[in-house]
């Protein structure tokens, strides 16, 4: 393995799932200015849309998609380049 391309600010961060408020911790590089306790200890926090705990894919329920509007409007955006 080379030396020297690592990062050496490997160091806990708190995760947090800004959908369903769940928080889990991991070793990180990522910064923030934002700090979050989690049993007493302060960590930095990279808040999240979307983690494990609320996409439908792990979790296994699924959001209904107004597919019909979505249509209706590509159609719209693009009905100008028709011949």
């Amino acid at each position: 393995m080379k030396k020297g391309i690592h990062p050496d600010n490997y160091r806990m961060v708190a995760f947090k799932d800004m959908s369903n408020e769940d928080v889990f911790l991991t070793r990180s590089t990522a910064n923030s200015k934002e700090t979050l306790e989690v049993d007493g200890v302060e960590y930095p926090v990279i808040k999240l849309e979307i983690s494990r705990t609320s996409h439908p894919y792990y979790t296994g329920k699924t959001k209904m998609i107004d597919t019909a509007g979505r249509i209706d409007k590509f159609k719209s955006k693009y009905a100008k380049f028709q011949k």
